[in-house]
């Protein structure tokens, strides 16, 4: 896009975004498989299994497939596991990733309104977004368990530009994934994919469905295009 466009806030996704927690995750869902007597799977395949909340990635962890689905029995048992371990060990090897904060404290000098919108659950996430210094930052947190919907749907997008009081198009969403794709364009938001991310970003911008209007390395990228043009 040549003309820059009418950014009046700032949506990130947290997971694979703004922090690395896949070490965490992984070691979670592990000892949910390990709870059931089954093997420790690979945190690279784990990867491929975040992204659309906890609930989703227990069944998936559990039968070792991206569509798969455990009988609801065993599933209740390890997702127990699951949310008690990830509870206790939120933040042991999660970290923010470079810039991360630089890129925040920048767009907030442009008096850009931020917030969190993530398939994690709200408390969660919030927490965890406490615990690493970020919480300060941002206006407001939606999770996975905020609204009935959840990313890609577009309700936890138009809702957060309702609190920030702003329209939808004056809004973008950062994100990772082609949730975060999906779900900006269903809101009509302005959709920024990051490289470092989970997902394959130029791969996703293949498909028009999920080709963001932005792709970006680092989050000060996004201030330095959206910054006023100080030229005469």
């Amino acid at each position: 896009m040549n003309t820059r466009p009418e950014i009046r806030a700032a949506a990130f996704d947290l997971d694979g975004t703004l922090v690395d927690s896949l070490a965490d995750l992984a070691a979670a869902a592990n000892e949910a498989r390990r709870s059931e007597n089954l093997p420790l799977l690979d945190e690279k395949l784990m990867m491929s299994y975040v992204g659309d909340g906890v609930g989703k990635l227990v069944h998936r962890a559990l039968t070792a497939d991206p569509d798969g689905q455990a009988p609801d029995e065993v599933w209740q048992r390890a997702f127990a596991v699951f949310a008690q371990h990830y509870s206790e060990h939120l933040d042991r090897h999660t970290y923010i990733y470079p810039e991360v904060q630089t890129g925040l404290q920048l767009l907030k000098t442009l008096g850009i309104p931020l917030a969190v919108i993530t398939n994690k659950r709200e408390a969660w996430a919030a927490e965890l977004l406490r615990r690493l210094g970020l919480a300060d930052l941002f206006s407001l947190v939606v999770g996975g368990d905020t609204l009935p919907q959840r990313k890609p749907d577009a309700a936890p997008l138009l809702h957060a530009a309702e609190v920030l009081g702003v329209k939808p198009e004056n809004m973008a969403m950062v994100g990772d994934s082609r949730n975060d794709i999906l779900a900006a364009k269903a809101a009509g938001c302005f959709a920024i994919g990051v490289r470092y991310g989970y997902a394959d970003m130029d791969k996703l911008a293949e498909d028009p469905a999920t080709r963001p209007d932005w792709i970006v390395s680092t989050l000060p990228e996004i201030y330095d295009r959206l910054r006023p043009d100080d030229r005469h």
